[in-house]
């Protein structure tokens, strides 16, 4: 099992580029995507229309390697920036993940971790959400250890991806006191839930490739392990 999450220029079809659908194409679990934008305080997300991120789980490498090379959707993102990850822990439930996969909150790996925050969210409660996430988000800025973070979606789904120099730099963003407001919008989402379903997912970096708009890759290649 494979995931992997693209983040491409598409120009002004952004906002209507949908993913495909399980079952659509070989070996697809599941396949979700929405316009990118940028992470950092505000209330309102700063959409970005003319970039998509995309997450998908995989039964096999080939199926993804399919896809990229012969799918009209596949095409649309082979030329952005691509992450190839193995999932080592997760906390909550989506499609495509396994159902053995760990739901420890720490996990021992070496290298650089990828995380994805994956929800559909209740729309009665966007407002509320919204404003956490802002909350969240001002204490990402100048976190040791981040390489790079985007949000993307397209509501009901909203994610967030971001690529940490080590598994203990994302920890320390996430749970402990220097920077309390990720663990404090935990704290207002467990008193009365956002989303009909939610992942909190780490991942191990197995191929990175491409390039962002800002033309680099934000792994290098020497440190995937």
């Amino acid at each position: 099992m494979l995931t992997s999450v693209h983040v491409a220029k598409v120009g002004p079809t952004g906002p209507l580029f949908r993913p495909p659908k399980a079952g659509s194409v070989p070996g697809l679990l599941n396949a979700d995507a929405g316009m990118a934008s940028p992470l950092g305080p505000g209330l309102i997300p700063r959409l970005d229309p003319t970039r998509v991120a995309m997450v998908a789980f995989w039964e096999a490498e080939e199926h993804l390697d399919q896809f990229l090379e012969t799918h009209p959707t596949g095409k649309k993102v082979a030329n952005g920036w691509q992450a190839r990850l193995e999932p080592l822990r997760a906390h909550g439930e989506w499609p495509g993940l396994p159902a053995d996969l760990r739901r420890t909150r720490t996990v021992e790996t070496d290298g650089p971790v990828v995380v994805t925050t994956l929800g559909k969210l209740k729309m009665t409660q966007a407002y509320r959400f919204f404003k956490t996430s802002a909350l969240a988000e001002s204490g990402l800025e100048g976190s040791d250890g981040l390489i790079w973070a985007t949000g993307f979606g397209s509501p009901p789904f909203v994610a967030t991806l971001s690529v940490w120099e080590s598994a203990q730099a994302a920890y320390d963003y996430a749970y402990t006191a220097a920077r309390p407001q990720h663990d404090q919008a935990i704290g207002v989402d467990r008193a009365k839930g956002f989303h009909h379903m939610n992942a909190f997912i780490r991942y191990r970096p197995l191929a990175v490739s491409g390039s962002l708009t800002e033309g680099r890759n934000p792994i290098p290649d020497m440190a995937i392990v």
